[in-house]
């Protein structure tokens, strides 16, 4: 009747009153497989979370290296799985904690890494052969994955006992997050180096987990994650095909990484999408044989962007619900946000709860009791249809302009998602979208006295902790390895060697950034607006 409300999802997908066997086509439950089977729709294992639960990895990183050490320590021996590590900008930009450009920014946003040194103080005494371990890392992955290696191999761990994932996926970095370095074809060169490396030497090394979640973050509905993502990945298996690797000598070591957003039935829709969507492009594209090419096994991160300065206690909840949507649609493992987020880094209090938020729904709710609990969900299942839909409608526009590199470059994608933030913004304002303690419920507070504050004496510690590892270290034998490097980045070698090379010899990150920065150049953005 008119003027009655208008339900929508995030991505404009009208929601019925009621759902019903009229919404669920006769053929879709054969098109869906069962769990375990292609295109796993349904989950990518037949047993999902009775045969293993999903790894509870908390994203950790700030300060020292020792610091963070500290906080993984805590971490883990409050029940936490598997290890994820947050790096500072600095390091993400490849740039050393003394250098100009990383002045106010060491430590802030993750834990500070320059040298061998420091990978080694971050990883002291923890069990890098039984514990795998998640590094955010894309512009400088090759380097902080050599410097992981090296000190593994220091303390006798052969690196094909290695178990974890970087996330290597510099093509979200030019879309949404900005810290790229290199222009687009040198970053897919390393991309695909890395994949050709472990595939060798790390055989247990996940080399790449395809990130919709700073997408996401960045105003991107759930559709636009969905299919920006798997958009992404199509032009890596590309780019090794191209390489000449075969494509199920690394298909089965990507990963994914994706949002959990708010609004509960979409979220689950959009990881059993992303599953079916996958597997089908993998098959129609690449004709793999091995089975595990085509699945989409994935890690799952509540939305920081949801996250309130508002009653920040509310946060806790909502991170709540977007775990159980991550749990529902079937991650392999999961980060819960803390509720504080949204004012600073977690304490150690607010990182256990969000730790125990996890360990409740795993223990205590049953979701985890039985395979796909939501199959046969007249209303899951219609989200999941128009999910897909909306997503192979993107990808045609995307095929339409060349391909996923060619729209990155002309700044199309780029526009997609901020005219997607755009609109959100406005319906919040408007009260179109209503969120708790924003715009409605709303109270006034003060200003919580309780967060997390970083050292600003971390950043001076670092300049001397760097100036005394090069005193110490062999500037010769330093120099003959980073002189390697740039001349195997000017033909066409693999460069992962020469950048293990230069660890071991005690180069820097920053050094062996610079070094490629020569040969490669810097990339410059195109103005999107």
């Amino acid at each position: 009747m008119s003027g009655e409300r208008e339900y929508k999802t995030s991505s404009g997908i009208p929601v019925k009153p009621l759902y019903g066997p009229e919404d669920r086509p006769a053929e879709w439950e054969s098109a869906l497989g069962l769990p375990g089977q292609y295109p796993y729709a349904r989950g990518v294992y037949p047993t999902m979370y009775r045969g293993r639960t999903w790894t509870m990895r908390q994203y950790a990183g700030f300060g020292s290296a020792r610091q963070t050490n500290e906080r993984f320590r805590f971490l883990l021996g409050e029940g936490q799985t598997g290890l994820s590590v947050a790096f500072d900008l600095p390091t993400q930009m490849g740039f050393d904690s003394d250098h100009p450009r990383a002045r106010g920014e060491v430590g802030r946003v993750g834990v500070a890494i320059s040298t061998i040194d420091d990978m080694a103080e971050l990883l002291d005494a923890l069990p890098l052969d039984r514990v795998s371990t998640s590094m955010t890392i894309n512009a400088t992955a090759p380097i902080l994955l050599a410097l992981y290696l090296a000190v593994a191999e220091a303390r006798g761990i052969p690196r094909r006992n290695l178990g974890g994932t970087v996330q290597n996926d510099l093509l979200k970095e030019y879309v949404s997050r900005g810290t790229y370095i290199y222009p687009p074809s040198s970053s897919l060169r390393l991309t695909t180096d890395l994949f050709a490396f472990c595939g060798a030497e790390m055989p247990r090394w996940n080399t790449i987990s395809i990130s919709g979640y700073h997408m996401r973050e960045a105003g991107a509905t759930a559709a636009q994650e969905l299919a920006f993502t798997l958009a992404n990945g199509l032009v890596y298996v590309a780019a090794a095909v191209e390489r000449g690797l075969a494509v199920d000598e690394f298909a089965p070591r990507i990963s994914f990484f994706f949002n959990g957003h708010s609004q509960l039935f979409e979220e689950v829709a959009k990881f059993r999408a992303a599953r079916k969507l996958w597997a089908e492009l993998m098959r129609e594209r690449f004709a793999p044989r091995d089975s595990r090419s085509c699945m989409l096994r994935f890690h799952v991160q509540t939305a920081g962007s949801t996250l309130t300065a508002q009653q920040a206690e509310n946060n806790t909840v909502r991170t709540a619900i977007q775990a159980l949507a991550a749990i529902l649609g079937g991650a392999q493992s999961l980060h819960t946000n803390a509720f504080d987020e949204a004012l600073s880094l977690p304490t150690a209090t607010s990182a256990r709860l969000a730790l125990r938020t996890q360990q409740i729904l795993a223990l205590e709710s049953g979701v985890a009791d039985t395979v796909d609990p939501l199959a046969g969900s007249y209303f899951v299942e219609s989200l999941t249809r128009s999910l897909e839909g909306a997503a192979r409608a993107y990808l045609e526009r995307i095929e339409a302009q060349g391909g996923m590199l060619a729209a990155i470059e002309s700044g199309w994608v780029q526009r997609q998602i901020h005219d997607a933030a755009y609109q959100y913004q406005l319906d919040v304002e408007a009260g179109r979208v209503k969120v708790v303690g924003v715009n409605v419920h709303t109270e006034d507070e003060p200003s919580p006295q309780n967060i997390f504050q970083t050292d600003p004496a971390v950043e001076r510690d670092r300049e001397a902790r760097l100036h005394a590892f090069r005193a110490q270290r062999d500037a010769g034998a330093v120099e003959a390895s980073l002189t390697a490097l740039g001349r195997a980045a000017e033909g066409n070698q693999n460069l992962m060697p020469r950048i293990v090379d230069a660890v071991n010899a005690r180069a820097t990150l920053g050094e062996i950034s610079d070094r490629l920065r020569i040969v490669f150049g810097e990339y410059e953005p195109a103005r999107t607006f």
